[in-house]
């Protein structure tokens, strides 16, 4: 890869995206997931999945053999706030490209930065559990979501994200975190509801959003190789945050540090990635 192609990749992390549809805010807010194809070129993933792989290789702390983990470990290996290790994933994660398509989808006038994640589901990897991400965040509102951003095309042999349709607006399963029980349990609301079980292979570039309180799973990597995943977490920028309802939200704090409950997560870590604060 040329030095002007990485340049190119570079610059259109800051190029607004053209292919939302009329109806994408609407849609997102019914349905509480979105599928979109074409949010980076290939060759802008192919500039920054070396660098995010490396990290991950380098920073991960699980080292057991997949046979010896619970079900969660066998999911992925998981990285959290990468772009604090290295300037080039900073560039990914802070992208306004991305982030403006958060704040359209979500409605706001500005999104701020929880944290990034890395997900890398081994060749074998297992299931991902039925679960919502919002049982983990002690946030204020239901104004966040996170893009799930796969770094090779994602067929379904590989597990990609699946999402239950409507499921954001069911109080249901909000008190479980991610485990066999929460698979089990959700599983059958999914059924019992009537819930749409959507599951797509993803091209290249293709990226999803979905709601905190979406439900969604994967399913297991039958794959040769890794199935490579970035993952960034979005609030509303004006979102406070809220008192720890579980010991999961109360050490998820820890991505907002130093703030107090009822603050504006404001901090250092927490920045503007698109849009500005009201006055």
């Amino acid at each position: 890869m040329t030095a002007t192609t990485i340049q190119a990749a570079g610059s259109e992390l800051d190029v607004p995206y053209e292919g939302l549809r009329e109806t994408a805010t609407a849609d997102f807010a019914r349905d509480g997931f979105i599928h979109l194809s074409g949010v980076l070129s290939p060759e802008t993933i192919a500039a920054y999945e070396p660098t995010i792989t490396s990290e991950v290789i380098r920073l991960n702390t699980q080292h057991l053999p997949l046979a010896e983990r619970d079900t969660y470990g066998k999911a992925f290996l998981q990285v959290t706030n990468l772009w604090q290790h290295n300037d080039k994933v900073r560039e990914l994660v802070f992208s306004s490209r991305l982030a403006g398509i958060a704040a359209k989808l979500l409605g706001v006038h500005a999104v701020r930065l929880y944290h990034d994640q890395a997900l890398y589901k081994e060749p074998s990897g297992g299931i991902t559990p039925w679960h919502a991400d919002q049982y983990y965040w002690p946030l204020s509102s239901d104004r966040c979501l996170t893009i799930w951003l796969p770094l090779q095309e994602t067929p379904l042999e590989m597990g990609p994200l699946a999402f239950a349709r409507g499921s954001h607006n069911f109080s249901y399963g909000r008190d479980l975190p991610i485990s066999d029980d929460s698979e089990a349990k959700l599983k059958q609301v999914v059924a019992d509801q009537r819930f749409e079980d959507v599951v797509d292979p993803f091209a290249l570039g293709d990226a999803s959003f979905h709601r905190g309180w979406t439900f969604h799973h994967a399913g297991p990597n039958r794959g040769t190789v890794p199935r490579r995943v970035i993952t960034v977490i979005y609030m509303d920028a004006d979102i406070r945050v809220a008192e720890p309802t579980n010991d999961n939200q109360a050490a998820d704090r820890d991505w907002m540090p130093g703030t107090e409950i009822g603050q504006v997560p404001d901090t250092p870590v927490n920045p503007v990635l698109y849009g500005g604060r009201a006055a």
